[in-house]
């Protein structure tokens, strides 16, 4: 995956190339790409980077005419990658403060020859990460932190408090990560960098800038929500290695797909499947995709993927620092199946988050069998955490804290894969919705009149809900119903399945009664293949000697977590996730090389 790693005030400059090629190094993932390195005695300070300007999704690096100012950038703008670092760079000598007018997923380094000073920067969601760790005289940072680890063995140890924000919530919180010692820069950040001095930590952007704005009416918002989407889908449809359109039956892709060209040879969809049957999204977005001219296809998670599941388990704690968990294996293989259609992925992604202020992710109550007690205990105290994180302003909450937190979890896995386009989080669009009419915060109202009038028999199918803007009365009714129904029996059978019905579950197994229940709405179903194809997998990492013996866990109690599950007895699926991906960042990153 492509990325960047340096080094602030080492001092010794020999060494301080020597140390930043090895954090190079440590990110090239990519045989055929190479590692860069450009050191600045004046300010004190060396960064490298993976690739070259060919690849689309590698950092692009350069100076301006003069030779005095240098860039490296990586990440989008306006949904695209920029080419070269010539407009950037133009952009910033025009201007007194370019980074608050970039509107994208990035990071970088500027570098001010001048006035001998740099600066660190990412953008203002944090999507696009970069950690660090400070000591007295240095500053290491990096896009990946086994950049870090691979000069300071020194950080190769648990944060016990991250280890139960993990646990419990899926992601440590508050800009920490795994490891002890190493943490995330806030989004929007500016850190100044100037030699013989403290790192300046500043921000080019505050949510309280789209906080303060007053609300519009319903129809002004309306008005302004259909003419704002108008104005920036564009960007994200730019086409310059060829775009696929990843189609679901909800309601954000379908805008999208409301207002992109109709038919032609372009935007190509698809829909992630499983093996049981035609879920939901598959045969909405087949009827979606033809309603607009496009050609349709299914992506199958089945038999090629739970054969690969112990490679690309490992790959997803890998490639995304263990923040995803081993589900990712799901979406670095989808994914993986979807670059062959075509290397840029537009996406839904974010809207519901975005529109309707959906919170993706809670603390959740990790049962303490397995666990040793003082990590049971940080379990605890992660709750506490999320609530005082959640105080904030809710849209600002999804933005800046489950953006960065949650979501570049499976940001970071798509993106080892393919490249990701969204327009939900476009500067313009999410400003708006600071000013939505609170009777919109959680509607799908606006979405369903923006999509009726682009195209009137697109709004005549129902989403995956079941939603409709002129709904048929009882049918319409009836329909979703029957949606709401098999979608709450399918969580019930799956992740949901209560602990007291598993064991009932168990000598059903051999009629499969899972046939009845699965694949109408998911394609991937971990707590089946977790007792069937996935156990012996699961008992080799979990029960392994190495596993028992971590310090944040009881061994016996983790051995009947196991044994419950893949024996049927149990429902222990989310427990399993968590404690595999613990394990694998476990033997990746921490136990010695």
């Amino acid at each position: 995956m492509p990325g960047i790693a340096g080094l602030f005030g080492a001092g010794d400059r020999i060494e301080c190339v020597s140390l930043v090629r090895r954090m190079a190094k440590a990110i090239c993932h990519d045989r055929s790409a190479t590692p860069k390195v450009q050191d600045f005695p004046g300010i004190d300070l060396c960064i490298g980077w993976v690739g070259d300007n060919a690849d689309d999704r590698t950092p692009v690096a350069g100076w301006n005419a003069a030779n005095d100012v240098f860039l490296v950038f990586e990440g989008e703008i306006d949904g695209a990658r920029p080419r070269d670092v010539a407009s950037l760079l133009r952009w910033h000598e025009e201007r007194a403060d370019f980074l608050p007018g970039l509107n994208g997923w990035f990071h970088g380094l500027l570098v001010d020859l001048r006035s001998r000073e740099a600066v660190l920067f990412n953008d203002r969601f944090g999507l696009r990460r970069l950690s660090f760790h400070a000591t007295e005289g240095a500053l290491y940072f990096s896009s990946e932190t086994k950049a870090l680890l691979a000069v300071l063995p020194q950080l190769r140890e648990l944060d016990r408090r991250s280890v139960g924000e993990f646990l419990s919530c899926g992601v440590p919180l508050q800009d920490r990560t795994l490891l002890n010692g190493v943490s995330l820069l806030p989004g929007g950040a500016r850190w100044t960098l100037h030699p013989g001095r403290a790192v300046v930590r500043g921000r080019y952007f505050d949510p309280s800038t789209w906080e303060q704005q007053s609300p519009l009416d319903v129809e002004d918002f309306q008005s302004a929500f259909q003419e704002t989407f108008d104005r920036i889908l564009p960007r994200y449809l730019q086409d310059g290695q060829g775009i696929g359109m990843s189609l679901t039956g909800g309601l954000d892709g379908r805008m999208i797909m409301a207002a992109a060209p109709r038919g032609g040879d372009t935007l190509p969809c698809y829909t992630f499947g499983g093996a049981y049957r035609e879920s939901v999204d598959v045969a909405l977005a087949r009827r979606v995709a033809h309603c607009r001219g496009k050609t349709h296809q299914v992506i199958r998670v089945g038999n090629e993927f739970l054969a690969r599941f112990p490679d690309l388990a490992h790959d997803s704690v890998w490639v995304a620092d263990g923040a995803m968990d081993v589900s990712g294996a799901v979406e670095l293989y989808v994914n993986e199946q979807a670059r062959s259609i075509a290397p840029i992925r537009l996406t839904g992604n974010y809207g519901s988050e975005v529109i309707r202020r959906n919170v993706a992710f809670k603390p959740w109550h990790f049962p303490s069998e397995a666990l040793e007690a003082e990590c049971a205990r940080s379990v605890l105290d992660a709750a506490t955490t999320y609530v005082q994180e959640a105080r904030a302003h809710s849209l600002s909450f999804i933005l800046f804290k489950q953006v960065p937190w949650h979501h570049y979890a499976r940001h970071a896995v798509e993106r080892s894969r393919i490249a990701i386009r969204s327009p939900y989080l476009d500067n313009q669009f999410v400003s708006l919705m600071y000013r939505a009419p609170q009777e919109a915060w959680d509607s799908p109202r606006p979405a369903l009149r923006y999509v009726a009038a682009k195209d009137r028999r697109l709004a005549e199918i129902p989403t995956d809900k079941g939603l409709m803007l002129y709904p048929r009365p009882v049918l319409s009714r009836l329909a979703a119903s029957w949606k709401e129904l098999t979608a709450k029996a399918e969580y019930a059978y799956d992740y949901g399945m209560p602990q007291s019905l598993a064991s009932v579950d168990r000598p059903l197994s051999s009629i499969r009664p899972e046939r009845l229940f699965l694949g109408r709405h998911k394609f991937y179903h971990f707590r089946i293949w977790y007792r069937r194809e996935l156990s012996q997998f699961v008992r080799e990492i979990l029960l392994d000697p190495r596993a028992l013996c971590r310090p944040y866990v009881d061994s016996v109690g983790l051995r009947k977590t196991v044994e419950r599950h893949v024996t049927g007895r149990g429902n222990h699926t989310l427990e399993i996730h968590r404690l595999l991906t613990l394990e694998l960042f476990h033997r990746l990153f921490l136990d010695p090389v």
